[in-house]
């Protein structure tokens, strides 16, 4: 490939993000603009498509089947009881309101795909928002930041940080070991922010009414049938790939969409077609489109070129190179959604590892699995980088791209600048901390 077919990449790319940043048009059809744009330069083709499609398959399927569970679940009524109970223990503060919404995020994202989780829990937060008379779009806002956050706590919590993970072969139980306590510590520096982020919402102190009826759950049968989804899909979350047919997390999100579709059918409670129609498709067809831009980069040599770049730089300091990758990575995946840039990432790392003779060329194949102990904080600082990068922007996770879409919907449309007012200060906590924590880690597994 040629330097101006680079240089092209890289426009289009640009073109993309400032288009998306200023509100000009919707991200959607910017991001599918720019992929046609790249196929009418004859920079992407067929097999470049299907490549994409391939590496886009395992994010994109968590994603629908979270949704599809969710949209299901919002049908029962448990929502309602939790969110009755969640307004009582606010006690009417804006500051338990929002403490209490860490709390209730972070167990979920465990286990969850963080998009999943800030759809399950938005119906929630808007109804006790509303009740407190604050803005819905802050909490909206802090529960997709700590929803990526905590969907650092499991390999399945975040498409990015499972795809990095999966690249690898780590499991579930090596993740917990080697990761979820650098999580817990981007999950402690939020509250203490809390009070200048969003002061209005922090104190607020309102006397709730008299309650005179608890919410309850009309249809205990379909409720729980539906409970029963959601619980074997986090089940086989976590042990789904020790099973003799070692069921991937995507696979197992396809599986629950399924089974929750059944549920609503059988039941005739909800319609299909109502179901899928309300998945959000918008957000889905965004990542697919960005996953081809980040395939053309590829196929340019861009990123090989980044990996000799990391090379020339910083040789086989492999602790430089962790920080480097949280700041660059967490700063690329601020501006483009941190799926594609974590997908993206892990060529050029692996290709960088090659060059620094740490695996042989057969790393760069995806079978390869056996990644000496020294190189894995590298890996483990691309997990912190795009995932909490993320956090920045609108347009830096699916979390935030379906909290936007929520706030639409809800008539509070949210720009991209407003939605950075509250990312960016929390971005730069999270990364600051991980790198500490990165480089503690690269300390013992020397």
């Amino acid at each position: 490939m040629s330097e101006l077919q680079i240089y092209l990449v890289v426009g289009v790319f640009s073109a993309v993000i400032v288009v998306i940043a200023f509100n000009a048009v919707d991200m959607a059809v910017a991001a599918l603009v720019g992929m046609c744009a790249l196929i009418a330069l004859n920079i992407l083709d067929e097999q470049d498509l299907a490549a994409a499609a391939r590496t886009a398959a395992g994010p994109i399927s968590l994603l629908f089947g979270g949704m599809v569970v969710a949209r299901i679940l919002a049908t029962t009524g448990l929502f309602d009881l939790i969110g009755d109970l969640y307004l009582r223990a606010t006690g009417g503060s804006g500051r338990r309101f929002l403490l209490l919404l860490i709390v209730i995020v972070a167990p979920l994202c465990a286990f969850l795909p963080n998009a999943t989780t800030v759809i399950l829990l938005a119906p929630i937060i808007v109804r006790v928002a509303t009740a407190l008379e604050v803005d819905i779009v802050p909490p909206l806002i802090l529960s997709a930041i700590v929803s990526n956050a905590a969907g650092l706590l499991t390999l399945v919590g975040d498409p990015a940080t499972f795809l990095v993970g999966s690249s690898i072969g780590m499991t579930f139980v090596e993740y917990l070991r080697r990761v979820s306590a650098g999580a817990i510590l981007t999950l402690v520096v939020v509250p203490p922010l809390l009070p200048f982020l969003m002061r209005d919402i922090w104190n607020v102190r309102r006397t709730l009414p008299a309650f005179a009826h608890r919410a309850r759950i009309t249809r205990p049968v379909y409720a729980g049938l539906s409970l029963a989804v959601l619980v074997a899909m986090m089940a086989l979350f976590v042990f789904g790939e020790d099973l003799p047919g070692r069921i991937v997390p995507p696979v197992v999100a396809l599986i629950a969409s399924a089974l929750a579709l059944l549920v609503g059918y059988v039941s005739r409670i909800e319609p299909t077609e109502s179901v899928l129609r309300d998945v959000d498709w918008k957000t889905l067809l965004f990542l697919a489109c960005i996953f081809c831009v980040v395939q053309a980069m590829v196929k340019t040599g861009l990123l090989q070129v980044m990996s000799a770049s990391l090379y020339q730089l910083f040789g086989a300091r492999l602790p430089l190179v962790a920080l480097a990758l949280i700041v660059g990575i967490g700063v690329l995946s601020s501006l483009l959604a941190n799926v594609p840039v974590a997908a993206a990432s892990i060529v050029m790392v692996k290709g960088y590892l090659v060059a620094a003779e740490f695996v042989p060329d057969i790393a760069l194949s995806d079978r390869f699995s056996a990644w000496p102990a020294v190189t894995l904080p590298v890996f483990i600082a691309m997990m912190f980088g795009a995932t909490l990068g993320g956090n920045a922007t609108l347009v830096g996770s699916a979390a935030n791209i379906v909290t936007a879409g929520i706030c639409s919907r809800e008539g509070k449309p949210v720009t991209f600048a407003r939605f950075l007012r509250y990312g960016l200060p929390v971005t730069i906590a999270q990364l600051a901390v991980s790198a500490v924590y990165v480089l503690i880690l690269a300390r013992f597994m020397r």
